[in-house]
């Protein structure tokens, strides 16, 4: 495709706060791509040329001001699967869809998930930082960990990354219990082992681990505060690769100094990353990953990829693979 053929789509950066070097040439094949600070430079010309937005790590954001400078705009096509930080509503009142990459996301946070998992239950932070201390001179048998094989797993959120959390989960022999909207097929709880809790409450006091596989919506905005700590054991680790607005975090410093629960591994935080002063950031019972759980470079060329598909369909007229619409 000729460069003055391709549509053009506005992106926020190429580098370490947009897209990865090693991903803009798959928007390139098919967009003429301009950045979002050479946008604001010209915005009155640049405008009306842009027929996609493609959204990476909540950026260039969605707001009404931006989007009104977009006349010819047709699709916002964002990278990843949640979509709590977009408008829908008002962004498709404007005659423009909304698209996210939902499916190629889920291995790599599977295994984000357990990678957290497992470091906090084994003490590897720690571990690696006694090792390669100057002053290390023995290893103390102190550094104790807790058993994952035939530990408890308890899942809250049983979707597309839920359920290869419970996938990955069954080869460490635990016992899966899991709590969603919606109960899995019979056939789904056999595959993986997996016991349906209606009840919150049964599977928080019942579980060794807890993870977190939630879309952040009203409902489950605070979904785990001061009660629901207080249900677990105080054996009991969180993990959270969902949303850091998911957790109380005032609660979950509380129940962290005061060993309601044992430890937390947290991806995502609010905000992110988390102001240097933070209480999280002090406790030795907490493991936290900045947002990383999508951050492999085959997950992100799949996710670019179905943004790209998704846009092109947009600008083409045609169904897009991943319409986010609302309910």
């Amino acid at each position: 495709m000729m460069a003055e053929e391709k549509p053009w789509a506005l992106i926020s950066e190429v580098g370490d706060e947009g897209f990865h070097e090693d991903v803009v040439d798959i928007v390139k094949q098919h967009f003429h791509v301009i950045c979002l600070r050479e946008f604001l430079q010209n915005p009155v010309l640049h405008g009306p040329k842009i027929q996609a937005m493609l959204m990476w790590i909540y950026s260039p954001a969605a707001e009404p001001s931006l989007l009104s400078c977009l006349p010819s705009l047709k699709v916002v096509a964002n990278g990843g699967v949640g979509i709590d930080h977009l408008d829908v509503p008002y962004i498709n009142s404007l005659g423009v869809k909304v698209a996210n990459t939902p499916g190629v996301v889920s291995d790599a946070t599977a295994d984000m998930a357990m990678a957290l998992l497992l470091a906090s239950a084994r003490t590897v932070v720690e571990g690696h930082l006694i090792s390669v201390d100057p002053k290390t001179t023995h290893v103390p048998q102190s550094l104790m960990g807790v058993e994952v094989t035939g530990s408890t797993l308890g899942i809250i959120g049983m979707g597309h990354i839920g359920y290869k959390v419970a996938q990955r989960s069954k080869g460490f022999d635990m016992r899966i219990l899991y709590h969603n909207r919606n109960r899995r097929s019979v056939e789904d709880e056999q595959a993986v082992g997996a016991r349906y809790c209606e009840k919150l409450d049964d599977l928080l006091k019942e579980s060794d681990f807890v993870v977190l596989v939630v879309n952040l919506t009203p409902d489950t905005t605070g979904l785990i505060s001061h009660r629901e700590l207080s249900l677990m054991k105080p054996t009991a680790t969180l993990v959270n690769v969902s949303r850091g607005l998911v957790v109380d975090q005032d609660a979950l410093v509380k129940a962290l100094k005061s060993g309601t629960i044992r430890a937390a591994a947290l991806d995502v935080t609010h905000p992110e990353p988390l102001p240097r002063d933070h209480p999280l950031l002090s406790l030795p019972n907490v493991l936290i990953t900045p947002h990383i759980g999508t951050s492999t470079l085959a997950t992100i060329r799949k996710m670019v990829q179905l943004m790209v598909d998704n846009a092109l369909a947009a600008v083409k007229g045609l169904p897009l693979p991943n319409e986010v619409k609302t309910k």
